[in-house]
């Protein structure tokens, strides 16, 4: 990595990225004197690295980052004493909806709290997870589960109260994050216990994942609800650092009730193109991902150049900046997109099955129906990001004849609606649960995004048929089996991660309640998993074992809580070696009942479950499986392993 001078404003775009070095950045923070102009200044050279961060990683949410950044830079570098520090009476801040950890790592890095090197490693194992965690110094808490904030800032507040620490509690939310019950749950015990240390700022930049606020569940009058919890409310605008300054000021001296900023920002402030208020489109582009290496180009020479004129306003010398290689990505050929294939199966029945009715939880990309409510808007639900209403919506829907398909991310619709998905289950009736973004991959969002619990969040609900499709042609048929022919419930859980898949389904294959079908052949192991990035790893590790001499079978059983005893008999009892693999904690997970089939049968045969045993990891998608060890390699040399223990001649003590 090499540094040059841009002065002349002419940014690399062959391949290349920019960023701002260390140097470059401690010499704004020494050389800009004006409190207001060197937080302006060092916002956006924030913002140029924020913005390397992401596309270095090739994911992140640049939206939210962008519009938090102003705030969090004047927080940082003007209102907080020794924040998260740990020293006993040192201010804490962190944010509640998490995505905005890109700009928080940036600017913890232009202040020399995180080692520089950490700015080449977000979303990297070993590196800055996707989401704030507190293994990451300065991090005071996991979030990204949403609305999950001011209830921590209560407990803290309590426990320093208790020991007679000092310190005030600075909490960032999202507007859209005000759609969780638990951000309301928790505004009455704060006000109840006058707990004045915590201030929250609410990042009012009027989106969410893809829509604005408003058009998903509009939050009213928001000054008002706070004020009738017992909150002490500010309104301004969220880039006017001087009103932030004149607010923090004023509220300091309250020191008897919970205080709220509703800071009034823009999503993707700084960067013209990026700035979805400003440009008046309902559909934001940049909420999450890496931008196209042409929108990266314009929108750092953008930043880069406004740096520069700032610094040229007051005499000093343009950024000096450096180079990094835009990092090779290997990208499938010809990938299958399960979701997007379910969707449109689902759309093909809804036209003919009008009790069909579609609810979504801000998902509506992520979940492959957005054709569906192009097409069929009257029969489509946007809930917003409220799991627990949503499903409980369902209910009513399902008790009325009707039949809801409820999508959300798998860790979030599995969990934070349980007791309502078993509520719906008491009441006998039919619902579709799709639950997208499953399992350990990707990795780089990190584990409140990573849903490695959810088989055995959902398995015991009665009358719950969970499953996992392997490929484009069983999620059709899945969706099929599921409105056609399943009298109940069905769970359908969905990767997301678009893979080259090196085996087919067969052609005469059908869906048969607990039974597998078998991919390849073989007869020293069994390899039994579900989904296409267990089914993919599962087929390499076979080649890498035929390599050895070690033949191995590949098995597709798709079915999550269901075994078929016969079948598991019949077709696994005659290997002496089977290898399940879980995309899920190895606890609870579907070799654990497999391997209660296999005893309840009398196979006796060993049996090697592979899956998690850890809170999954954060970085790429190849490092994340193979550190739980679910890649190929790792999946060959535990089968290699197992069978050369087994081999080996015992002898007695």
């Amino acid at each position: 990595m090499g540094e040059k001078d841009h002065s002349d404003r002419q940014l690399v775009g062959d391949g290349t990225l920019t960023f701002v070095p260390l140097a470059a950045i401690r010499r704004v923070r020494a050389e800009v004197t004006d409190r207001i102009a060197r937080a302006e200044i060092l916002a956006d050279v924030c913002r140029v690295n924020t913005l390397y961060m992401i596309m270095n990683a090739g994911s992140g949410h640049i939206g939210s980052s962008f519009s938090s950044t102003d705030i969090i830079t004047w927080l940082w570098t003007e209102e907080l004493t020794e924040a998260n520090s740990g020293a006993p009476n040192a201010d804490t801040y962190f944010s509640s909806k998490g995505h905005d950890a890109p700009a928080l790592y940036s600017l913890l890095i232009a202040l020399d709290k995180l080692d520089f090197d950490l700015l080449h490693r977000l979303r990297r194992l070993g590196g800055l997870p996707g989401h704030p965690d507190v293994e990451t110094p300065f991090i005071a808490t996991n979030t990204g589960s949403l609305g999950m904030g001011i209830s921590k800032a209560y407990g803290m507040a309590r426990a320093r109260r208790s020991t007679g620490r000092r310190g005030r509690i600075v909490v960032m939310t999202g507007d859209g994050e005000l759609q969780e019950g638990q951000i309301w749950e928790s505004l009455q015990p704060v006000a109840n216990d006058g707990l004045g240390e915590i201030t929250v700022i609410v990042d009012h930049n009027r989106y969410q994942s893809d829509s604005t606020v408003a058009a998903v569940s509009d939050l009213g009058p928001i000054e008002d609800k706070f004020r009738a919890f017992g909150w002490e409310v500010r309104r301004l605008d969220g880039h006017d650092l001087r009103a932030l300054s004149k607010a923090f000021r004023e509220l300091g001296a309250i020191g008897d009730r919970p205080k709220v900023i509703i800071a009034d920002t823009i999503k993707g402030r700084g960067v013209s193109f990026m700035e979805g208020v400003a440009r008046g489109d309902q559909t934001y582009h940049f909420h999450a991902g890496a931008p196209s290496l042409q929108h990266y180009v314009a929108a750092t020479r953008e930043l880069v150049a406004r740096v520069n004129e700032r610094l040229a306003a007051l005499g000093l010398a343009p950024l000096t900046l450096a180079d990094a290689p835009l990092p090779a990505r290997i990208v499938p050929s010809h990938p299958e997109r399960l979701v997007v294939a379910y969707g449109d199966e689902l759309l093909q029945m809804a036209r003919d099955r009008k009790e069909i009715v579609v609810l979504d939880a801000d998902l509506l990309s992520d979940c492959g129906i957005e054709a569906f409510k192009t097409e069929l808007p009257e029969r489509f639900l946007e809930c917003g990001i409220a799991e627990q209403h949503m499903v409980s919506a369902a209910g009513g829907l399902a008790l009325e004849g009707m039949l809801p398909v409820v999508h959300s991310f798998a860790c979030f619709l599995s969990t934070r609606a349980n007791e309502q998905i078993y509520n719906n289950a008491t009441e006998k009736t039919k619902i579709i649960y799709t639950a997208t973004l499953a399992g350990v991959v990707p990795g780089g969002p990190g584990h409140s995004h990573q849903s490695v619990r959810d088989i055995s969040a959902v398995g015991s609900i009665p009358g719950l048929t969970a499953i996992e499709p392997c490929s484009e042609r069983e999620a059709r048929l899945a969706i099929r089996w599921a409105v056609e022919r399943n009298p109940a419930s069905t769970y359908l859980r969905f990767v997301n991660v678009p893979l080259d898949l090196p085996y087919t389904m067969p052609p005469s294959y059908a869906l048969e309640v607990g039974r597998g079908v078998s991919l390849r052949g073989g007869s020293d192991v069994a390899l039994v998993g579900y989904g296409p990035v267990l089914m993919t790893n599962a087929w390499r590790a076979a080649d890498d074992l035929a390599a050895g001499g070690i033949s191995a079978a590949v098995i597709d059983l798709p079915w999550l809580n269901r075994i078929d005893d016969e079948w598991v008999r019949s077709v696994l009892g005659r290997f002496p070696l089977i290898v399940t693999l879980d995309n899920h904690y190895v606890t609870l997970g579907q070799g654990v009942m497999i391997a209660a089939a296999l005893a309840r049968t009398g196979v006796r045969a060993d049996v090697l479950s592979l899956g998690l045993t850890d809170v999954p990891a954060c970085g790429t998608n190849a490092e994340v499986l193979a550190h739980h060890g679910l890649d190929a390699a790792s999946i060959a040399r535990s089968c290699s392993a197992r069978l050369s223990a087994e081999r080996r001649p015992r002898t007695l003590a």
